[in-house]
């Protein structure tokens, strides 16, 4: 019956309205059964909303760390944090809420939680809370096209994405409209029938899609950024080093985006290498001697307001810790079952400066709030470094 009846009518026929009201549609369809579930407007995208590298305080903060592909432990880590419900729709209120990076790689829900993140921020915004997702190391290389952690469901399912969007772009063609410029872009070539996929069609598919410029990039993490400051607490992946912060950080977030849409030809070098903003563990190791407390309280020093800071990245057997005098939280509790399999907890800072774990079945580990003077502080580097502070100043 459908096909008879866009059979007979040419585009003449369709109304003015019809053309947007049937693509979106049928984007709502698309991008629904690849979400597996409630999704916003296929129109909005977090990159029309580009936020400031630095914000003011809030009475209430929740960090998350690492979600790596897997659905259900995202789903537990924002409900331990009083983000959202048991249908997983927003609940926070004015709550603001920070994910580290590194969703992509080493579980097989990738797309899932793209979507999950990029509806929660919108609700959140509705609430009038806040939802920051910050980009990883898997992000950065995904875009760069280094596949090696994906796993094969996850490279699965960026063909199925490829080849929803472009059933979605035969469908919407039916009406005879023209069509050209509205909703998620469909890729150009005509995409083979399931059976026949292998490694090779669906890593293309997963290039096509999260190469610089590519259709889900510029959805899903081109407008995320690199680290981002919230009152005293500054959040970022690996860790920011002194030379991020002198090159400065709204520069980094703004060279990334326009890497990843496809406007900057090669890869921020500092988006690479041990140094990386988003690969640094110099913060993060769960031996404290092995932090560079140094480094740290230089960095935060180059900051208006800087506190402390919050990263991901590296693994915390032991759970969310701090190290420095609570200089630095390292919150990759190794979620996924991918990559640890442990147990959700999530970082809670209240009023700017009283911070707490909270952890599944039990209660809350409160951290001390450190506010040392900035020559007790500068005494405990020197101790931990073995240097003299004169040399200390000129690290």
């Amino acid at each position: 019956m459908f096909e008879g009846w866009f059979g007979r009518r040419s585009s003449a026929y369709c109304s003015q309205q019809f053309p947007e009201v049937w693509t979106d549609f049928v984007d709502c369809f698309v991008d629904s059964v690849l979400a597996k579930g409630v999704t916003v407007p296929a129109r909005y995208s977090p990159q029309e909303d580009v936020r400031p590298t630095f914000l003011p305080a809030v009475p209430r903060l929740v960090a998350i760390g690492d979600l790596h592909g897997d659905m259900q432990k995202a789903r537990r880590a924002f409900r331990l944090g009083g983000l959202v419900d048991a249908n997983d729709r927003w609940i926070g209120g004015t709550t603001t809420a920070v994910q580290v990076g590194d969703q992509l790689d080493r579980g097989d829900n990738e797309i899932q939680i793209l979507y999950f993140l990029e509806r929660l921020q919108r609700e959140a915004e509705e609430a009038g809370g806040k939802l920051h997702v910050l980009n990883g190391n898997h992000e950065t290389m995904n875009v760069a096209g280094r596949f090696t952690y994906a796993t094969l469901p996850a490279l699965a399912s960026f063909y199925e994405w490829q080849a929803m969007h472009s059933w979605g772009a035969n469908l919407k063609a039916k009406c005879g409209c023209d069509l050209k410029g509205k909703g998620p872009e469909a890729p150009p070539q005509v995409v083979p029938p399931r059976t026949s996929l292998d490694n090779t069609a669906a890593s293309t598919a997963r290039k096509t899609a999260l190469e610089p410029g590519g259709a889900m990039t510029r959805r899903f993490l081109a407008a995320h950024p690199m680290a981002l400051q919230i009152g005293s607490t500054l959040f970022v992946h690996g860790g920011v080093l002194p030379m991020h912060a002198k090159y400065g950080l709204e520069r980094i977030n703004e060279e990334s985006r326009a890497w990843m849409n496809g406007s900057l030809p090669h890869m921020p070098s500092y988006l690479g290498g041990r140094q990386a903003v988003v690969w640094t563990r110099d913060f993060s190791a769960e031996d404290e001697r092995r932090c560079d407390c140094g480094a740290l309280q230089q960095a935060l020093g180059m900051l208006p307001g800087a506190a402390r800071m919050v990263v991901g990245h590296t693994i915390q057997e032991a759970g969310i810790n701090s190290a420095c005098d609570d200089r630095v939280f390292r919150i990759d509790v190794g979620l996924s079952k991918g990559c640890g399999n442990g147990e959700p907890q999530v970082l809670e800072i209240l009023d700017d400066k009283e911070i707490r774990q909270l952890r599944e079945g039990g209660p809350p580990k409160q951290y001390g709030h450190a506010e040392l003077e900035q020559r007790g502080w500068l005494d405990r580097v020197t101790h931990w470094r073995g240097e003299a502070p004169e040399k200390q100043q000129h690290t």
